[in-house]
């Protein structure tokens, strides 16, 4: 080799390091040939300093072979193909360098181990893994240490444990002993995990040193990091780990090495391996981990989980460990749903970024690996913003997505659902649209785009205040809605919807008939038979709609929707004190849940659950006086501004009062399981027990329009009507189209002797609902109060033909959505 001392020797010494750890193996090849002597005659030997300098150079011509020989087969090695010396020149070349310097020996140890360590990576992708296997055992992998070790050595030792891991990991067909088998995957996942923290390090270091030289403009290094791609081992080393546990079913130890990976300082080249760990993750937590299991990212598993852990395998020979970004004031999830929104959100972000928009040719296979990568985002943001009703947040997520999803059906057809589910209706008629366009292209989802844009015109024609509108839009969704049945017959969902439109309309007859088509295709969906029972009762047969509800609810006994029906049949067909019955079966129900719930937060002392910790108040040991109970579903916010403003005035009163913890859904069941039962006690007129059931749930909601509204109507029957009207006021100013509010109102306001004012309030309230029998004939009262006995006629007329098709519970509790 060259002198020590000289200049000359420490620069090119200093750009050959650079160049192997920076993968230049072009400029590496050039280097390396300064050290090759010119041509000599056969006979002459070399001395002992010029063989060490030949070898040595001999050496990096073969590693930037190989890694050249490597960057052109990528394919191959993902798909697991052994590379030929036969098909690949520079794959054959580097073996006969390697070959030749470890028979001849005269490289320094150093030198030697790092030719060991490059053939034994040759060995592996020629498909001999024993010989590779027995190269890093002569190497003596498992005893090198990394510190102080320039930065390319780094790298090849990574490489060096990933390829011996996944070598053992293709040789355990060999072993015959069940306890070697343990020992050899205990031995593989040691190899990956070291792997996986080593490629870490070097990332991080490496990134450091490119950011350095660039700031330094430093002559002749004119990469910049983001130019800097992983290799297929250096991929291979970051995620072989918790794939690995992943695959033998080992969730915790797969979600801990996530955790782990997602934990440390992102440099660029990781970017985008972390979106598509982050991703993995979100999966993991949506499908493999259930809200009792979870553990929050600062805490340790549950105990049952932990004694299931084996210590970890990574080398205690490894001083040096990858930067991890600091806990200090970090934010922490505190359910598996919360944790895989903010990893799919952060996903979704980078997917964005990288998204590959140009249509030209060249760019196509990049577009198809970015746009599959982002619908896969949007569909887990799908699954979990649905989980917690974010359509909102969804819709926006997806109109993101629009710019790169030209001619992509199914991320139209997603942002279609979201836009009717959160109640944009004029885009997601829009989309709907849009998806149904696409005609032939579309194949088999042709006919569910006809039924988001059939429940578009229907959620349309429910929200119109012109009846000419609401007849035109029902119109439009019953044509488009037959189009998707006649596109997809077996598909009982959109036949159930049909069916639904039709009863919308009050057309029952042919609603049942429709509707036990989808009942044969489907006999136990939930939606299917409650709407059967709402039929069997507005054709008055209220027995064969008390049986069908039963039914469902041995099917689905915790459904709320389910028993809130029940109590209204209960309570029309055999009274209220059959009904007071089935609400105290269903405070049970909400208690169980309750418990459930406060269980499973008990074992998660670091995990706090969505909203803080209810306080113990009077009426939460859920037992109604005189031995009665009750519940309803049929007070609920009829639009988003109502339900929203309502959420806002309610969380400003239990920041001073009682807080829940839990989902919000479940405390609005037990605040209309009070509701409910105060109304039944107003039928048997016991007022002091109705007013302890609304007293009950105004202390977990006091300025919800529902509870407003029962303390108005417990006024009403005390006879207080002006504080009657004031409570119906401040009902109707919360949720201003609430039609039974409007109802209420109107009668005290005749009683009060306002019958103009009364007048306009019940018409306001038919203009919103325009198939509420019980405010025609309350206007009808009105009007022959006021002397108008032909518009009363026609008011009684049109309430008696209404009544005779309406159910116990709007047809409206149906959820339309997919």
């Amino acid at each position: 080799m060259a002198v020590k001392g000289s200049h000359s020797h420490v620069k090119l010494e200093g750009e050959i390091e650079r160049c192997r750890a920076e993968g230049h193996w072009g400029q590496l090849q050039h280097l390396a040939q300064q050290l090759l002597p010119p041509a000599r005659p056969p006979r002459k030997a070399a001395a002992g300093g010029a063989q060490d300098a030949e070898d040595y150079g001999s050496m990096l011509l073969a590693e930037a072979l190989l890694e050249e020989c490597l960057k052109e087969n990528f394919a191959k090695l993902k798909d697991s193909i052994p590379l030929t010396e036969k098909n690949e020149p520079k794959l054959s070349e580097a073996k006969q360098y390697l070959t030749n310097i470890l028979s001849r020996g005269k490289l320094r140890p150093k030198y030697m181990t790092e030719a060991m360590l490059i053939l034994g990576k040759l060995h592996y992708v020629e498909g001999s893994y024993r010989d590779a296997i027995s190269m890093y055992a002569r190497a003596g992998i498992d005893d090198l240490s990394t510190k102080d070790e320039p930065l390319y050595m780094l790298r090849l030792v990574t490489e060096a444990f990933v390829i011996k891991g996944l070598s053992l990991e293709r040789s355990t067909n060999s072993i015959a002993s069940r306890a070697r088998l343990c020992e050899r995957e205990e031995e593989v996942m040691a190899c990956f995990e070291t792997a996986c923290v080593i490629a870490q390090v070097y990332l991080q270091e490496l990134e450091k040193t490119l950011n350095n030289t660039h700031s330094r403009s430093i002559k002749g290094s004119n990469m910049t990091y983001s130019e800097f791609e992983l290799s297929y081992f250096l991929e291979a080393a970051l995620q072989s780990a918790y794939v690995t546990h992943l695959k033998k079913g080992n969730i915790v130890k797969g979600m801990r090495s996530l955790r782990e990976i997602l934990r440390t300082v992102e440099t660029k080249a990781t970017q985008t391996f972390k979106m598509t760990a982050a991703k993995q993750l979100a999966q993991v937590l949506l499908h493999s981990l259930s809200e009792d299991c979870y553990w929050s990212p600062l805490s340790d598993p549950l105990p049952e989980f932990m004694n299931k852990e084996d210590q970890s395998y990574v080398s205690n020979l490894l001083c040096r460990r990858p930067e991890l970004y600091t806990e200090e004031n970090a934010y922490c999830p505190q359910d598996n749903v919360e944790e895989a929104l903010l990893l799919l959100l952060i996903s979704e972000s980078m997917a964005n970024r990288d998204a590959v928009i140009s249509r030209a040719p060249d760019q196509q296979d990049d577009r198809t690996v970015s746009l599959r990568d982002a619908s896969a985002v949007y569909d887990l943001l799908s699954i979990t913003l649905g989980r917690r009703g974010q359509y909102v947040m969804l819709s926006e997520c997806l109109e993101r997505a629009m710019k790169f999803a030209f001619d992509e059906f199914h991320l139209w057809y997603q942002l279609a659902l979201s836009m009717v589910a959160c109640g944009k209706l004029e885009e997601g008629e829009c989309f709907a649209k849009m998806v149904i366009d696409l005609g032939e292209d579309a194949g088999e989802s042709l006919a569910k785009g006809y039924l988001a844009l059939g429940l578009t015109y229907s959620l349309q024609a429910t929200d119109a205040t012109l009846k000419g509108t609401q007849d035109e839009l029902n119109k439009k969704a019953l044509q488009t809605l037959e189009r998707a049945r006649d596109l997809a017959p077996e598909d009982h969902q959109i036949i159930l919807y049909l069916s639904l439109q039709l009863a919308l309309v009050r057309q029952i007859s042919d609603a049942i008939e429709h509707l036990q088509e989808a009942l044969q295709l489907c006999k136990d969906d939930m939606n299917s038979l409650h709407l059967l029972a709402l039929l069997f009762s507005a054709q008055k047969h209220y027995q064969h709609a008390l049986d069908v509800i039963n039914m469902a609810v041995v099917e689905y006994p915790e459904s709320f929707s389910l028993l809130f029906t029940k109590v209204k049949l209960e309570w029309i067909h055999k009274g209220p004190e059959e009904a007071l019955v089935t609400c105290r079966h269903m405070l049970q129900m909400w208690q169980m849940v309750y418990n459930v719930l406060q269980h499973s937060g008990s074992e998660k002392e670091s995990s706090v659950t969505e909203t803080p910790v209810i306080k113990k108040h009077n009426g939460l040991h859920l037992t109604l006086p005189d031995a009665h109970d009750t519940d309803s579903g049929s007070q609920r916010a009829s639009s988003l501004a109502a339900s929203r403003l309502e959420q806002a005035m309610s969380e400003i009163t239990m920041q001073s009062s009682a807080m829940k913890q839990g989902p919000m859904q479940l405390w609005t069941a037990l605040e209309q399981i009070w509701l409910q039962a105060a109304e039944l006690f107003m039928e048997q007129q016991h007022l002091k027990e109705a007013g302890f059931c609304i007293q009950e749930a105004a202390s977990l909601f006091p300025t919800s329009h529902a509870v407003l509204y029962m303390r108005g109507r417990l006024a009403e029957m005390k006879g207080n009507l002006e504080e009657a009207r004031q409570l119906y006021d401040e009902a109707l100013t919360v949720n201003p189209a609430g039609v039974e509010i409007m109802h209420s109102l109107g009668l005290v306001l005749s009683k009060l002797g306002r019958r103009d004012l009364a007048q306009k309030v019940l018409r306001d309230a038919i203009r919103i609902q325009t198939t509420s029998h019980s405010a025609w004939n309350s206007l009808g009262e009105v009007l022959q109060a006021q002397g108008k006995n032909e518009a009363a006629i026609e008011c009684f007329l049109t309430a008696l033909d209404l009544e005779s098709s309406s159910p116990v519970i709007p047809f409206t509790v149906i959820p339309r959505e997919l």
